[in-house]
């Protein structure tokens, strides 16, 4: 799969314009969603790749403290697009389609790679890669509207997709991932945040709102600290509990040289709200 034309020298949070998806940035936040609404707001072989190379690129970009992974116009998205990635995909020799399923695989590595919280505000539809999007970010709201499904199994797929059968069982347990993986039947809204999946559901006018309210929330906050945290939920998937509780120290120490640490000792003693820098 060729590269992108993402150029990350030239990546300045404020001026930044994507070519195949949108892109804001104010207060600590950028907010990405995709924009081919008369669609559902599918993927492209363009749209992977330059989601991929952002992502990617965000863990060197300190001002970016949290992202948020929005819907337009009432959909989250499709997942790949039919006849711009489907049925070129039917034609691919093995390599290619390899090459293809690394690629997809980057874009849920880059997420989960990059130190920024990723807040997905899922409205309407989001199935397929759409739904492996929200299942990689590490909030996920919906709107009663919401629509989820791992629809891999229904187009003749497995359902080890993208890191599906990794995450998925982790995130509302292996039995309801087994059967949304196998059936490939849409999630509710309301089962989702049953399940755990999403963290609230939300009226529909006051999903962006909300999102943005969280990740206002989050950016005030220790921001490295928070980069730590995050690191440490995906690095302590494959490590024993011994493991966990060394990475942990190491982790907590070098959170303790911080300065965001002293700002919040001497705002406690000077029974003060700390006000953290991200440093």
């Amino acid at each position: 799969m060729k590269a992108s034309n993402f150029n990350p020298t030239n990546f300045k949070p404020e001026s930044f314009k994507p070519k195949h998806f949108l892109w804001t940035y104010k207060d600590g936040i950028g907010t990405i969603s995709l924009n081919n609404p008369a669609q559902k707001n599918p993927l492209t072989f363009e749209s992977y790749a330059e989601l991929r190379d952002v992502f990617s690129h965000l863990r060197y970009v300190t001002e970016v403290k949290v992202i948020v992974f929005g819907s337009n116009e009432g959909n989250f998205c499709s997942g790949g697009n039919v006849h711009d990635i489907i049925g070129p995909l039917t034609k691919m020799n093995m390599s290619e389609l390899l090459a293809f399923t690394r690629m997809t695989g980057d874009l849920v590595k880059t997420m989960r790679a990059c130190p920024q919280p990723i807040i997905a505000a899922v409205d309407g539809v989001s199935v397929g890669a759409g739904a492996i999007i929200s299942m990689a970010s590490d909030f996920r709201l919906a709107t009663p509207e919401t629509k989820t499904a791992f629809l891999f199994n229904r187009v003749g797929l497995a359902g080890c997709d993208m890191g599906a059968c990794a995450i998925l069982p982790r995130i509302i347990g292996q039995g309801r991932a087994s059967e949304l993986l196998f059936l490939g039947r849409s999630m509710s809204a309301e089962e989702g945040e049953r399940w755990g999946y999403f963290y609230k559901i939300v009226d529909a006018q006051d999903l962006q709102a909300q999102a943005h309210t969280l990740a206002a929330r989050i950016a005030s906050g220790p921001t490295f600290a928070n980069s730590i945290t995050k690191n440490q939920l995906n690095m302590e998937w494959s490590m024993s509990i011994d493991m966990a509780i060394e990475a942990e120290a190491q982790a907590q120490a070098i959170c303790m040289q911080t300065e965001d640490f002293k700002r919040a000792y001497h705002a406690f003693v000077a029974k003060e709200k700390p006000v953290f820098e991200g440093n």
